[in-house]
């Protein structure tokens, strides 16, 4: 295989394959959520040529971004039990056949089942808990900035291919940013059937930080028990209180990223007769200080204490929403913003893996963090909903990015209720039988 000669030859170098499947990982994770983040281009387009309102259309997307956080749990059960080569070649495929589909959707029913049920499942198979799995199954020095560059992936991925979605919709239409879009998946695909290898032991090599090769537990036997897997642990880890402030601040992220900037940005931006390409380039700009900001925070999650950093990222986070309304949507007040909420747009996911792991242990840190994402993502399909629907009946989208803001300031205090002792991981029948 590719894999093993290039594995023979990177440790001829002292270089840990690891950081292959990182790339592999990162890559994946880049391209998907610039198909996440495709539609957000593409509210205005849509309304044009079908004259769907803007709610009808949030409604779709709030669908797809559900179940990107309910089937994190499950993905994460599903790699332990086929392989992350494998999850991830699935769900790439279905993406692909999600967007080629849409292709010739005539109603609006079918926007809903494509992006919102089709997509939505695609997606959310290589969420965030795939970088929580790669992190937490390949490296234990070094864990934090591999969190922290697989987060930015995600936001930067979403970020800084929307000026190009943006330009191809706009001088050839909305089908062919959606092509653009299959066609890095479809690379993407090659890339992670080359070189993705599910587990260290799999070339015989150690952790990253270890000296011990530490071989595979045993694989789950039987659908039913791959399936109840997620909910066993969920019914484990509901009982601590460090799950539910979690579940709470993640909820709040979600709130205050994806499911509102990264969904109507553009459109909001446009009722001050901002172009799409122009507010496009912000985001492209945001995605560039995430890759900072998020890199960084994984270093930082390695050396300091992650509650006040969450505290610290959700409290600059609300006011920089706060602050949004009151750049009068000028090419330095927009800019002002795009600095100081990229670099927090997911500066919060390492310490909050960090936290997960600690906390829950490293076998089920994949599926636990799998069910607080879900909280992100329920957060998320409210801003994404909510601010379509306050679009809709109040002809503007402020209230909503002032409630995002004041929920961050909420989600800063609530980081600072954990505890300092690690609650100790319960048993459960779950990690067996995943």
């Amino acid at each position: 295989m590719v894999s093993t000669a290039i594995a023979a030859r990177l440790s001829r170098s002292n270089v840990h394959y690891g950081w292959v499947v990182v790339a592999a990982t990162f890559l994946t994770m880049l391209v998907t959520a610039a198909a996440m983040g495709a539609p957000g281009v593409l509210i205005v387009p849509l309304q044009k040529e079908f004259g769907w309102s803007t709610s009808e259309i949030s409604a779709a997307l709030a669908l797809r971004l559900v179940l990107f956080g309910l089937l994190g749990p499950f993905a994460a059960a599903f790699m332990n039990r086929f392989g992350v080569k494998r999850v991830i070649v699935c769900a790439l495929a279905l993406i692909i056949t999600g967007f080629l589909l849409s292709l010739g959707m005539t109603h609006l029913w079918q926007l809903m089942v494509l992006w919102g049920l089709v997509i939505g499942v695609g997606t959310g198979m290589t969420a965030m808990v795939l970088a929580a799995t790669v992190a937490t199954r390949w490296f234990t020095h070094r864990r934090g900035v591999v969190i922290g560059l697989l987060s930015a992936s995600s936001a930067t991925g979403q970020l800084i291919f929307l000026p190009a979605m943006a330009q191809l919709t706009t001088d050839y239409g909305w089908r062919s940013a959606l092509l653009f879009v299959c066609s890095m998946l479809v690379l993407t695909a090659v890339f992670v059937l080359a070189l993705m290898r599910d587990r260290p032991a799999d070339l015989n090599l150690p952790l990253y930080g270890e000296t011990v090769v530490t071989p595979a537990p045993p694989a789950g036997v039987g659908l039913a028990s791959l399936m109840m897997a997620p909910i066993n642990v969920l019914k484990d880890v509901s009982r601590t209180g460090v799950f539910w402030i979690l579940f709470a601040t993640f909820f709040i992220c979600g709130l205050s990223t994806n499911g509102l900037v990264q969904t109507h940005f553009i459109s909001l931006c446009s009722d001050y007769g901002l172009a799409a390409v122009a507010a496009a380039g912000v985001l492209a700009m945001m995605g560039v200080f995430d890759l900072i900001g998020t890199i960084g925070s994984g270093w930082l999650s390695d050396r300091y204490d992650s509650r006040w950093l969450l505290f610290w990222y959700y409290g600059l986070r609300g006011l920089s929403l706060l602050y949004l309304p009151f750049t009068t949507f000028t090419f330095y007040g927009l800019s002002l913003f795009g600095v100081f909420y990229g670099l927090d747009w997911l500066a919060t996911v390492p310490p909050t893996v960090k936290l997960t792991a600690d906390r829950f242990g490293r076998e089920k840190a994949g599926m636990v963090f799998g069910w607080i994402f879900a909280g992100h993502q329920m957060g998320a399909a409210t801003a994404a909903f909510g601010a379509g629907l306050t679009r809709t009946e109040l002809s503007t989208y402020l209230p909503a990015f002032f409630a995002a803001g004041a929920m961050c300031i909420v989600a800063a205090l609530l980081a600072l209720t954990i505890g300092r002792k690690p609650e100790a991981a319960m048993p459960t029948k779950a990690a067996a039988a995943a």
